[in-house]
């Protein structure tokens, strides 16, 4: 639980770090679109430190995720969100109303009660098809990308996307728990390596599309959803997830609340927006 509350630590404050150091970029001026734009950003040490956040929270996540349930591990990552506002109040000016700051305490105490309740990760490997549903699930979330991103407008192409990019990163949390050998060669042959590559990088350049042309706050709604909800009932369904003895309702209590309250901070999910509209 460590690692998965350490993990959302870097994927929260990594947002805004890259959002500063974007920003800086953008100060310098200069010439060109997006791609000129992520060149001068790789100049600045914070989104360069941002990118370095994210890659230890990816490790840290794996470790998470070989080691407790995997609704637990999505409920502590979708507490980033927490993390992001808090970091934003503070080094972006990004202001918090009330009713933000009460969004704070119930993830806080949700991932407590998560924590008093989650039992040892289960010990199932699943159905033999479940790594190639995995892979058949991010086939669909690039499926999803390519049409809704053509077709969608508004804040429903923002929803869709952003769930699509939700069930991308639930492939590669429920991909992670199924990869049993680390030899390179049984990696080269295991489904389940392949359902984390595309479904990490589906995910990736859905949440892009639907943050770049749709709603922040609606987007990132969708990838919380997406990115909990299904992951942690297949865990608890075919991994073998559970919880302590005559604590299950303490532990859907925590992840509703937890998640219910992530929603709310849902506007953090790109911090140049969130203090820019705060």
């Amino acid at each position: 639980m460590l690692c998965a509350l350490g993990a959302a630590v870097c994927f929260g404050t990594a947002t805004v770090w890259q959002a500063m150091g974007a920003r800086r970029a953008a100060d310098t001026g200069g010439r060109g679109g997006e791609a000129a734009l992520l060149l001068r950003a790789l100049r600045q040490w914070r989104y360069l430190a941002g990118l370095a956040l994210d890659g230890l929270g990816f490790v840290l996540q794996i470790v998470a995720l070989r080691s407790i349930p995997v609704y637990a591990v999505g409920a502590a990552l979708a507490s980033s969100l927490a993390v992001t506002a808090v970091v934003a109040a503070r080094l972006l000016g990004a202001r918090l109303s009330g009713l933000e700051w009460g969004a704070v305490a119930a993830v806080c105490a949700g991932l407590a009660m998560l924590g008093l309740a989650s039992g040892a990760q289960g010990g199932l490997t699943g159905p033999a098809v479940l790594p190639y549903a995995m892979v058949g699930t991010a086939v669909g979330v690039l499926v999803l990308g390519v049409v809704g991103g053509r077709v969608l407008r508004g804040r429903t192409r923002a929803l869709v996307l952003g769930l699509g990019a939700g069930f991308g990163f639930g492939v590669v949390e429920v991909s992670v728990r199924l990869i049993d050998d680390p030899a390179p060669g049984a990696l080269v042959a295991d489904p389940a390596v392949y359902a984390l590559l595309l479904g990490g990088g589906a995910a990736f350049l859905l949440l892009t599309s639907a943050l770049q042309r749709g709603s922040v706050t609606t987007a990132t709604a969708g990838m919380v959803i997406g990115e909990t909800i299904g992951p942690g009932l297949v865990g608890v369904v075919w991994l073998g997830d559970g919880t302590r003895e005559g604590l299950a309702w303490l532990a859907v209590l925590g992840f509703v609340l937890a998640v219910t309250a992530a929603l709310l901070l849902a506007r953090f999910g790109e911090a140049p927006g969130a203090a820019d509209r705060a």
